[in-house]
C-alpha cells in the first residue's frame, strides 16, 4: 500500500543543530534585552499602567524562556517514554528525560496520531506525562479520549475531532483536562487529518500543550489591563462575539481540501482560509464560497463589505445566502451580481461591498466569472501566473443601476485560480500584491493538491499583520 498523504503536513526534515544553535543564540540575546527594558519598569507603583506593562514584561520574558527550551529540546531531539510505573513499594529507576523546568508556561508538549484503518494509536512519551497516566498501559483511542476531559469541555473536543474526521478541517482549540489526582490542567491541541490517495481520512495526528500556566499569566495581564479600559469597550465585546460567531454559522464548515464537483469528471480540488486581522476589528465582513450546483457546475466567490460589525456580518450573511440561491436557480455571474447590488441598496442602511463570482462548468471546463470592484482571479498554469482580463463592475451598492459584464476562460489540466480578498497583502498596492502573488507560481507547480497550494500562501502572507481580515481561496482543475 502506498504511504499516506497528509492534508497539510510539510515534509521537510527538523534543522540541523547548527541553525538551530543560532536561533537559541537570538532568543537569548532577545530575553536579555526585554529584561533590561523591565528592570527599568517601577516594580511598586499604584499606578495601574505601570502594573500592566510590568506584568506584560514579565510574560514575555517567560514566553522567552519556553522558546528557549523549546528549540533546545528541538536541537537535543524527543525525550525517551517514560519508563512503566514501578510496583508499590519499589523504588522508580532514574529517567533520563528532563523534568519540565519550573514555572515553564509551555514546557510540556507531546504528541499522538491515531490510524483509522487499523485502529492503532501512538503517543510520544511527553503526552504520557502530561495526562499523568502510565506509560505501561496502551495510548487511549479516539472514542475513549474524551473520558479524561471535563465534562464541559467534552462537546468541544468531539466537535473539533468530528471536524477533522468528517470535514479534514484542522484542530485548534482547548479544553480542561481531570488528571487522576483530581487537578485540572488546560491543554491546547492543534491537529490535522491524514488523507490517503483517495482523498479519505487515513488517520488523525495532534500536538497537545500543557498551557495551564500561560493561561493563568495571560489571566494576571488581564487584571492589569481592565481597570485601563472604558465601559464603552467592554459593551463592545459581546457585538464582537456576536459577528466572529454569525460569520463562522455562515462560512462554509470545511478549511481543507474539498473536491468539487463529486459526481462528475474533471474535478474541481478547492482549499480556503479565513485570515482574521490583527485586532479582529474588522471580523464578520469577508467571505469566501465554494458550492455543487444541482446542475453539476460549482459556484466559487470570495468578497467583503466596508464597515464592521453585527451589522456587517448580517448583511454579509444575507448576500452570500442570496448568491447562493440564485446560483442554485442557475443565474449567471453577471446577472448574478446585479441582483445582489440591487439587493444591497434596498437593505436601507448604507454599505458598499466587492465580490468575485465564478461559474465552472466540468464538460467543458469552462469559466464563467464577474467582478464587482475586486481584485480580479489570478490563474496559473506551467510554472507562470496572470491575472485574468476584468469585465465591467462597479462595487456593489454604489448605484443601484449598475450593470455588470462577464468573462469567459477555458480552463486546462492541472491549472490553479486563485482568489482572494484585498487584506490578503497588507500595505500593497494592487499591482505589488498581484506580483506578490504571481511569485509563487514556481511553488504551485511543484504542489499536488489545493491544499498544499493554500499552505504555501498562508507561508507567505498568513502570519503578518493585517488591520482587515482576508479571505484566500485556490481551485485546482484535476488532471
Amino acid at each position: 500500500m502506498p504511504p499516506h498523504l497528509s492534508a497539510d503536513r510539510s515534509a521537510a526534515q527538523p534543522p540541523g543543530r547548527g541553525p538551530v544553535e543560532a536561533l537559541i543564540s537570538q532568543t537569548r540575546r532577545l530575553k536579555g534585552e526585554v529584561d533590561a527594558v523591565r528592570r527599568g519598569t517601577p516594580a511598586d507603583t499604584s499606578d495601574p499602567r505601570d502594573r500592566w506593562r510590568r506584568a506584560l514584561y514579565e510574560l514575555a520574558l517567560r514566553r522567552l524562556d519556553d522558546l528557549d527550551e523549546h528549540l533546545a529540546q528541538l536541537r537535543d531531539g524527543p525525550p525517551p517514554v517514560p519508563a512503566p510505573a514501578a510496583p508499590a513499594g519499589t523504588a522508580r529507576p532514574p529517567t533520563t528525560a528532563s523534568a519540565p523546568r519550573q514555572g515553564a508556561l509551555l514546557s510540556r508538549v507531546g504528541s499522538a496520531e491515531w490510524n483509522l484503518l487499523t485502529d492503532e494509536a501512538s503517543w510520544s512519551g511527553e503526552l504520557y506525562r502530561i495526562l499523568d497516566r502510565d506509560p505501561a498501559t496502551p495510548p487511549l483511542t479516539l472514542d475513549e479520549l474524551p473520558s479524561l476531559v471535563h465534562d464541559e469541555d467534552r462537546p468541544r473536543l468531539t466537535a473539533m475531532v468530528t471536524g477533522c474526521l468528517v470535514d479534514a478541517r484542522p484542530i485548534d482549540g482547548e479544553f480542561r483536562l481531570i488528571r487522576p489526582d483530581g487537578s485540572v490542567r488546560t491543554v491546547h491541541m492543534m491537529g490535522e487529518p491524514v488523507l490517503g490517495y483517495d482523498g479519505s481520512t487515513a488517520s488523525m495526528w495532534a500536538v497537545l500543550r500543557d498551557v495551564s500556566e500561560l493561561r493563568r499569566c495571560r489571566r494576571a495581564v488581564g487584571e492589569t489591563r481592565d481597570p485601563l479600559h472604558h465601559r464603552g469597550q467592554h459593551a463592545a465585546r459581546p457585538e464582537h462575539r456576536i459577528a466572529v460567531e454569525l460569520q463562522e454559522a455562515v462560512l462554509p464548515a470545511w478549511r481543507g481540501s474539498l473536491r468539487l464537483p463529486r459526481r462528475g469528471p474533471r474535478t474541481l480540488d478547492v482549499a480556503a482560509r479565513h485570515l482574521p486581522s490583527a485586532t479582529g476589528a474588522a471580523t464578520g465582513r469577508d467571505w469566501y464560497d465554494a458550492l455543487e450546483l444541482s446542475d453539476g457546475t460549482t459556484l466559487l466567490s470570495v468578497g467583503g463589505l466596508t464597515g464592521q460589525g453585527v451589522g456587517v456580518a448580517s448583511r454579509m450573511a444575507m448576500l452570500l445566502g442570496a448568491m447562493r440561491g440564485m446560483a442554485m436557480s442557475g443565474t449567471d455571474p453577471g446577472p448574478l451580481m446585479a441582483c445582489l447590488n440591487r439587493l444591497l441598496d434596498a437593505t436601507g442602511q448604507p454599505a458598499l461591498g466587492s465580490g468575485l463570482c465564478l461559474r465552472y462548468r466540468p464538460e467543458s471546463r469552462s469559466l464563467t466569472w464577474a467582478q464587482a470592484g475586486h481584485p480580479v482571479p489570478l490563474l496559473f498554469r506551467g510554472g507562470t501566473g496572470c491575472a485574468l482580463d476584468a469585465p465591467d463592475g462597479v462595487l456593489l451598492g454604489a448605484t443601484p443601476a449598475a450593470s455588470y459584464g462577464q468573462a469567459e476562460e477555458i480552463l486546462e489540466a492541472g491549472d490553479l485560480l486563485l482568489l482572494h480578498t484585498g487584506g490578503l497583502v497588507p500595505g500593497r498596492s494592487g499591482a505589488a500584491s498581484v506580483r506578490r502573488l504571481i511569485g509563487l507560481a514556481p511553488q504551485f507547480a511543484e504542489s499536488r493538491t489545493a491544499q498544499d497550494c493554500l499552505l504555501a500562501v498562508l507561508r507567505e502572507f498568513g502570519d503578518r499583520e493585517r488591520e482587515d481580515d482576508a479571505c484566500v481561496l485556490v481551485a485546482r482543475v484535476a488532471p
